[in-house]
């Protein structure tokens, strides 16, 4: 950790939605005037696409079903931790993009399946954010979660994770639902080993819970709404929040635990607009008087 040059870290499964939670972040950072650099977990992955896909044919192969994208050693792990370590001390390093689709093949200038280079961050930032599946790691040597100052899991209810990867590799990515449900069961040695864990490791978990049938997420025609939601926030540590203040503030809300509220799901962004604001401002005050 790093009073200095604060990180921040927003850690899910594939499905989770940890990208709409970028947003809100991303939204904040521009209201507030916070200059962030952004990494993404996948820029750590260990494989390009071919070589991912030599390299689970080969484990096959070999009776191994588990290995997958979730896996720590398909990833560069060490290499994260020493971003993170390397930004709270000097407030500078490096990332890439791994390049997900044609789209933004063009957009980047390299084939979809590959890395872009390593390049610099930006000057001058006042804080590091990652958005991805390892963000909170703690274990086998690494200690990715030991050098982030603000760790945020994102942890929707498992069958709703599962229909809103369904929707999201479906039409976005062009996958089969077959080929979708092969990844969903070659993953979940890797999500019980090593995806679970961090959400022990995170300050606050957002977990959405839907309110209608999710039984068979795999027959799903839609992904339920926010509406059709209730979230959990739990905090690691509730000291300082203003239960109070937020129960009043989100209609609808209610404490379950002495560290946990629920809210309506439609009040999602609502509710981390308001826990998460003066977070980060305290990071960066504290940041500036350092």
């Amino acid at each position: 950790m790093s009073t200095k040059h604060p990180i921040i870290s927003v850690t899910g499964s594939s499905g989770a939605g940890t990208s709409t939670v970028k947003s809100t972040f991303d939204q904040i950072f521009r209201r507030e005037g916070v200059k962030a650099v952004s990494i993404e977990g996948d820029a750590f992955h260990k494989y390009n696409r071919a070589d991912m896909k030599a390299e689970l044919e080969k484990r096959l192969a070999q009776g191994d079903h588990s290995f997958s994208h979730f896996s720590l050693e398909a990833n560069e792990l060490g290499e994260l931790e020493r971003v993170f370590r390397e930004y709270g001390e000097t407030g500078k390093g490096k990332t890439r993009y791994y390049v997900h689709s044609d789209e933004e093949a063009k957009a980047l200038g390299t084939p979809s399946g590959e890395f872009t280079e390593w390049a610099d961050f930006e000057d001058g930032s006042d804080l590091l954010f990652y958005e991805g599946l390892h963000g909170a790691v703690k274990q086998d040597g690494i200690d990715v979660a030991g050098y982030a100052d603000l760790k945020i899991g994102v942890v929707p209810v498992i069958n709703l994770e599962w229909i809103q990867k369904m929707h999201r590799d479906r039409n976005v990515r062009g996958y089969s639902t077959e080929a979708i449900t092969d990844v969903i069961l070659r993953r979940m040695d890797a999500y019980v080993k090593c995806i679970t864990p961090q959400f022990s490791q995170t300050d606050i978990n957002f977990q959405r819970v839907p309110v209608v049938d999710t039984s068979n997420p795999f027959i799903s025609r839609t992904i339920p709404t926010l509406d059709e939601s209730l979230v959990v926030i739990r905090f690691k540590n509730p000291a300082g929040i203003d239960f109070p203040y937020l129960t009043s503030m989100i209609q609808g809300s209610w404490m379950s635990r002495a560290n946990s509220i629920v809210v309506p799901g439609g009040k999602m962004d609502l509710s981390m607009q308001l826990i998460l604001t003066p977070l980060i401002h305290r990071l960066i005050d504290n940041a500036r008087r350092a």
